[in-house]
């Protein structure tokens, strides 16, 4: 009902009613206990986010399944758009205003944020563009097959799209090639930590099996373990970055509700 409804609204009204939705929102939820650093607004409570499916907890994934307080009423921000915030503050050089960025799949919040840091170019795409999520501005592009030249991006953040991918190995080679030399990648996906292995299988097609097999319904793969091996088959060097690393105090952490075991691959080429 939901996708039929947006559908029927022409996109700019559809535009103005989620900012309308959205201001109400923040008025709503106003307080002092969580803080979302992407819209600098504090709230009472933040919204919960996420699906509760039996595999999301048997196989332990990471940045998946069920979980409270996690998305920001007022940006609409998720604990994975706040824990990228966290990083990119925490990296003197990245974000320098010369920077070049490519956004795939673009959330809003973090998006908004990107686009001012990155004064000298910020493009934002995806394949499909349903509903009001997406920004006015946002491409149209297919990320195994990026519209770009060699060695453009210093910049590419890609959270949380890669396994929804049928060809993933083509999705990071592209990423890689639109890279430039020394450039940096964010590269989040959902995984398991006691998964060796990533579990993927194309002859699933249902919704349901796959809600089953890989935590999402429109998931086509569970990442294990071995997903840097994957991204250093696409021809990057991979880092792992802990919140602990980046020396993020736990009380900081619990107010902007981010997850304490999450990690940050970071590509570099």
């Amino acid at each position: 009902m939901k996708t039929i409804i947006k559908k029927l609204i022409p996109r700019r009204i559809g535009y103005v009613l989620r900012s309308i939705y959205l201001f109400f929102r923040k008025i709503i939820y106003s307080g002092n206990k969580f803080f979302c650093p992407l819209c600098r607004r504090s709230y009472k409570s933040f919204l919960d986010g996420g699906f509760d499916l039996a595999v999301n907890k048997e196989m332990q994934i990471i940045g998946a399944g069920r979980r409270k307080h996690v998305v920001c009423p007022g940006c609409a921000s998720t604990d994975r758009d706040r824990l990228l915030f966290v990083y990119l503050n925490s990296s003197p050089g990245i974000l320098k205003p010369s920077v070049k960025t490519l956004h795939i799949a673009p959330e809003p919040g973090l998006g908004k944020y990107l686009s001012s840091m990155s004064k000298t170019e910020y493009v934002s795409g995806m394949k499909y563009h349903e509903g009001f999520y997406y920004g006015k501005n946002t491409k149209l592009f297919d990320i195994t097959a990026l519209p770009f030249e060699e060695n453009k991006f210093e910049l590419i953040v890609c959270n949380h799209v890669l396994e929804h991918i049928d060809d993933d190995h083509q999705a990071m080679k592209e990423i890689y090639r639109v890279m430039k030399p020394n450039g940096t990648a964010i590269l989040q996906v959902p995984w398991s930590p006691i998964l060796k292995e990533t579990r993927e299988d194309s002859s699933v097609k249902d919704p349901k099996e796959r809600e089953k097999q890989f935590g999402q319904f429109d998931h086509v793969r569970l990442y294990g373990t071995d997903y840097p091996d994957r991204l250093k088959k696409a021809g990057f060097n991979v880092e792992i970055v802990t919140l602990e690393q980046l020396n993020i105090k736990v009380d900081y952490q619990k107010r902007i509700s981010v997850i304490p075991n999450e990690v940050i691959f970071i590509a570099k080429k």
